[in-house]
């Protein structure tokens, strides 16, 4: 037997702009609750869970990144996960090579927000993975960390962490309130909720526009579905409701194309409305023509 193989690397088109998408890595266990659906029953999460086709126990989740090549600049969107972590995740920087770059190449890394999977990755052996960047984080999101005030108690290790491979970059950083620039054609759009100011990031080019929505949704099923449902990774759950909320009936109505941290690999698509809710469509060759 040779093993189960998975791709890594998905590169498209946006515009003028080249659009990858890497596979940091996934981690499998127990779900889909209590981690979605935290405020139903278990049952009542299993039994939909299976009525969509899912395992009722068990679940996956991916770790995915996007790197934009604009043609002057290559922004990496997140830094993934610390080596090391698990086994099956970490893998940003290796695969970045895999990819056509190398690390020093990265000349912006945008941090949606400072939850481990995302920042992990920031630094190896107390050393910068990207050493030639300019940092972006949003204002918000960098000062709830830093200062640390009301951090709950399943969080204070991830305060520590931030502390650790993110507030060493605050000196060379960039801060970004509400709709930001990060580089001609990308800005912020503030998606609080999941994590204090976590934001999520238009790209356009050449009149093609594409949202990274970070982990505004954490499933393509649980979180874009049933989007009343409390997410346990949510540090403001009710506000993660409304962001969903939000979000979705603006790239649904807009037909906005979607990337998302968690969404199945290649993890890009678009949600539908689907009655009084939504569905996740992954894109085919929409990119492609």
């Amino acid at each position: 037997m040779l093993g189960v193989s998975r791709p890594s690397v998905y590169r498209f088109k946006l515009g003028n702009f080249e659009v990858t998408n890497i596979l940091d890595g996934y981690v499998q266990g127990n779900g889909p609750h209590p981690i979605f659906g935290n405020n139903q029953p278990a049952e009542a999460v299993q039994a939909y869970a299976k009525s969509q086709g899912l395992p009722p126990t068990k679940m996956e989740n991916v770790y995915v990144n996007t790197l934009v090549n604009t043609g002057k600049e290559l922004v990496l969107f997140d830094a993934g996960n610390a080596k090391g972590r698990m086994a099956t995740a970490g893998k940003l920087a290796d695969l970045l090579v895999t990819a056509g770059y190398k690390p020093e190449q990265i000349d912006v890394v945008v941090i949606t927000h400072g939850h481990p999977d995302h920042i992990g990755g920031l630094m190896e052996g107390g050393k910068p993975v990207y050493p030639n960047a300019r940092y972006v984080f949003g204002e918000a999101e960098f000062d709830y960390w830093k200062k640390g005030e009301n951090i709950a108690e399943n969080r204070k290790a991830n305060r520590e962490q931030f502390m650790q491979v993110a507030v060493p970059f605050g000196e060379k950083a960039t801060f970004l309130k509400g709709e930001g620039e990060v580089v001609a054609g990308i800005r912020s759009v503030p998606a609080f909720g999941h994590s204090r100011g976590m934001m999520a990031y238009h790209i356009e080019s050449d009149g093609q526009r594409l949202l990274n929505w970070a982990d505004v949704a954490n499933h393509y099923v649980m979180a874009i579905q049933q989007p009343e449902w409390h997410v346990s990774f949510d540090d403001d759950k009710e506000m993660g409701v409304a962001t969903r909320k939000r979000i979705f009936d603006m790239v649904s109505n807009e037909r906005l194309p979607v990337v998302g941290y968690h969404m199945p690999f290649p993890s890009v698509g678009f949600v539908e409305k689907a009655g009084t809710s939504y569905r996740w469509v992954p894109a085919s060759y929409h990119f492609n023509l």
